[in-house]
């Protein structure tokens, strides 16, 4: 295997991580859910299951612009 290769795999792998750590903070508003109400629980459920649903779209998307 190409070493190019490897360092794009790990880049790519890092860089997923970090896109959806960054999604779950802004669905919960970085907020701690321990500390957060049934209301705003509920909301980042939501925003969380919106931003899923996004992302299977764009995976789609991508599949059919080849």
């Amino acid at each position: 295997m190409n070493v190019n290769r490897l360092i794009n795999r790990g880049v790519k792998m890092l860089m997923r991580k970090g896109i959806n750590k960054g999604i779950d903070m802004a669905a919960t508003r970085g907020q701690d859910p321990k500390d957060m109400t049934p209301e705003d629980q509920a909301q980042a459920k939501s925003a969380k299951q919106t931003a899923n649903k996004a992302k299977k779209t764009m995976r789609a998307a991508r599949r059919f612009m080849r």
